[in-house]
């Protein structure tokens, strides 16, 4: 299995809002969670095109791209996807080539041939003519965006007279390029061809097929890519799936146990026509999902566990995206990518290896650490007080003795002014000149630990 040393991670933004409710509101949630992405540190965020059906309501992912980028720092922001077959393709590359500087290199490109039936019906495109539309478009774009000499090129549905870009790429050669695989062999095929990367919707349109091989579709990618000279690399392959994270299994699927259901009965099946996945009732077809691992659902440590499935069963990726569906509330779905980035995300990407580390080899070695923090301390009141440090166990409780019990670190030293003897009584009291004393051997201490003793 071939894993990479840093996982990307990421979200694939349909998006998927429910009929009904305000449109420019939930376009303003979609920016609103690529803000929190972008705080939280995921690597990058894909952008749907689609023209029909009300439920994926961004119809240019550029649009909405060019926002993006302005309000945002570090992620990366792709479309996902340009539905070729509906663009010239020198209006395609253009745009791209522009996002590619407005963003300072930050553009993933992402395509398709358009995956909803009506937005090509409405084009008067033909359904059997899609792929192979999107196949001659994208030769033609990765010529413009390699080639500086002038292209002319004759298609039954486009033409290019004397084509170039106006601006070279920021990126070099060119940004990024992917194209999205519905687990068939006609989507891997061709981003094998091309030489791009490929966008792997897990979750299959016809649930009666099965799961998809997954090992199989990388090899088709793996042959086609050898038969055009190209090469592929597992690292750059994107998984997508379905996540909704939670403090608890139970609580996750009570989250979204009514959006989900929805999702699935009235875009998926309802508004798409595709086979019905489970027909049970409503508030059970979540936990049917999560059940055959459609859907991850549960808590970081859940999810961490199914990645590692999907590595095993693909033999290796490098990127997982979680295909957004905005199935429970504003806050609740923040969460979720909150604890996706805090608990699923570093084991992923090496960034607890060197922390676990440091705390395993002090937890081996604290009587030796406690030893030298005793002996600072009896440095110190020599040196100040001008007398030999006395050890006592203390009867008493103090916060020491609290940190040792929460925080579970043993062998604490106290250390303080004042009379052992007259703690907590009526009388009790401390001496300005002790407290100065104090404080000159806690700063003596501190010194000598930070310092080794020099």
């Amino acid at each position: 299995m071939d894993m990479p040393k840093r996982m990307k991670f990421g979200s694939f933004l349909g998006p998927f809002h429910r009929v009904g409710e305000n449109p420019t509101l939930a376009m303003d949630r979609d920016l609103e969670l690529i803000d929190w992405m972008d705080n939280l540190g995921f690597d990058e965020v894909w952008i749907g095109e689609h023209h029909s059906a009300g439920w994926e309501i961004i119809s240019s992912p550029e649009v909405f791209i060019a926002a993006a980028s302005q309000r945002t720092r570090y992620i990366k922001l792709g479309t996902g996807v340009v539905s070729l077959p509906y663009h010239h393709p020198l209006m395609v590359a253009n745009r791209m080539v522009q996002l590619d500087h407005m963003s300072r290199g930050r553009v993933l490109f992402g395509v398709g041939p358009g995956a909803l039936p009506g937005d090509a019906y409405m084009m008067g495109i033909p359904h059997e003519t899609q792929r192979e539309r999107m196949d001659e478009s994208l030769g033609i774009i990765m010529r413009l965006f390699t080639e500086t000499e002038p292209i002319t090129y004759k298609s039954d549905w486009f033409e290019l007279n004397e084509g170039m870009l106006q601006l070279r790429p920021y990126q070099q050669p060119h940004m990024p390029v992917a194209v999205a695989s519905i687990q068939t062999p006609a989507g891997v095929a061709l981003a094998g061809k091309h030489g791009a990367s490929v966008l792997t919707i897990t979750v299959p349109r016809d649930p009666s097929a099965g799961p998809a091989d997954l090992k199989g579709l990388w090899s088709i990618a793996e042959e086609s890519a050898a038969e055009h000279n190209k090469t592929m690399n597992r690292h750059d392959w994107r998984l997508v799936l379905p996540v909704h994270l939670a403090e608890t299994r139970k609580e996750a699927l009570d989250d979204i146990r009514m959006g989900s259901a929805q999702y699935l009965r009235e875009y998926s099946e309802g508004t798409n026509g595709r086979k019905a996945v489970f027909d049970g009732p409503m508030e059970k077809v979540v936990d049917n999902m999560a059940e055959a691992g459609s859907w991850i659902v549960g808590t970081p440590d859940d999810c961490i566990e199914a990645i590692n499935r999907l590595q095993e069963q693909s033999g290796g990726f490098g990127g997982f995206l979680v295909q957004t569906v905005d199935w429970t509330s504003r806050e609740k779905m923040m969460r979720s990518y909150e604890l996706l980035a805090r608990y699923v995300m570093p084991q992923f990407q090496g960034t607890v290896a060197a922390t676990i580390a440091s705390n395993k080899w002090a937890a081996e070695r604290q009587e030796t650490l406690v030893a030298g923090r005793v002996r600072a301390l009896d440095r110190a009141i020599e040196a100040v007080l001008g007398v030999p440090a006395r050890h006592v166990a203390s009867p008493g409780t103090y916060d020491q003795k609290h940190v040792v019990r929460i925080g579970q670190l043993k062998d604490c030293v106290a250390y303080g002014p004042g009379i052992l003897e007259l703690a907590h009584q009526p009388d009790e009291y401390i001496d300005i000149a002790e407290m100065v004393a104090s404080a000159k051997i806690m700063a003596a201490a501190t010194l000598d630990l930070l310092t080794g003793g020099t």
